[in-house]
């Protein structure tokens, strides 16, 4: 069984979970993270991001047996970064796994992930999900594909993929990053940009369960290519703090 943590208590991990009217596939996804964390310690902290269907109540159901499953509701919904910032903000554990919380990152991959941020050196920030085998429509596919290279190209960020919700980073390194609406889609760019090196895993893509998706065109390619004239921007006016000591006075 998964080992919960109580409020008094620091889990080794914490699994944050962005959702927007995922009714129905909050429970399976529930399910399938404590199967694939069996043993550990750990908290899923879930990020009801202002959902208007039945959401909130299947998780205060599944909280009920559930030490270590944790809720924050936002108002109103705020986007998925905020989501994800917010549940990074309210986790206790010095490493984070983002999941997407539609069913389509397959939670057997987390201990995938985890173990090679542990077993990776501390120049690694991030090792980050690589689907393989979409099970998206051919248009999304298309959108995805146009989005993914124009970004490669501009921002040389070494990655293929950046949509995949399936995430590890360290809790400190992360909320070090600049904020911004559309954050999720550039960690890999923002955390190279720090001047940490980044891995990948890959994983398999699964179709939604329930519900439809969120993101229509304007969300995956018009708005992502904004986005990443922003990013550029932004990594061009980093500027590296240098190494100081303090200068004392001989007594």
């Amino acid at each position: 069984m998964v080992q919960g943590s109580t409020r008094d208590s620091n889990p080794a991990i914490s699994v944050v979970v962005p959702v927007r009217n995922e009714a129905g596939n909050v429970a399976p996804l529930v399910a399938e993270i404590e199967a694939a964390l069996n043993g550990r310690t750990l908290e899923v902290v879930f990020v009801n991001d202002g959902s208007g269907d039945t959401t909130e109540d299947e998780l205060r159901a599944l909280m009920a047996q559930r030490p270590w499953l944790r809720l924050i509701r936002h108002a109103q919904s705020c986007g998925q970064s905020a989501a994800t910032l917010t549940g990074v903000k309210a986790a206790r554990a010095p490493i984070i796994v983002t999941i997407a919380g539609d069913g389509e990152d397959d939670p057997a991959f987390v201990p995938k992930l985890i173990a090679a941020l542990e077993a990776a050196p501390a120049t690694v920030g991030l090792v980050a999900g690589q689907r393989r085998g979409r099970k998206a429509s051919a248009f999304k596919k298309l959108q995805s594909r146009i989005a993914n290279n124009v970004r490669s190209a501009v921002l040389k960020d070494g990655t293929r993929d950046t949509g995949c919700g399936l995430k590890a980073f360290r809790r400190e390194l992360f909320l070090s990053l600049p904020y911004f609406d559309g954050l999720h889609r550039f960690l890999p760019a923002l955390v190279r940009r720090e001047g940490f090196d980044v891995s990948f895993v890959e994983v398999v893509d699964r179709p939604r369960r329930h519900g439809t998706s969120h993101y229509g065109l304007w969300d995956r390619l018009w708005i992502g290519i904004v986005d990443i004239a922003g990013m550029w921007w932004l990594m061009r006016r980093r500027k590296r703090i240098p190494d100081c000591e303090e200068v004392t006075l001989a007594r």
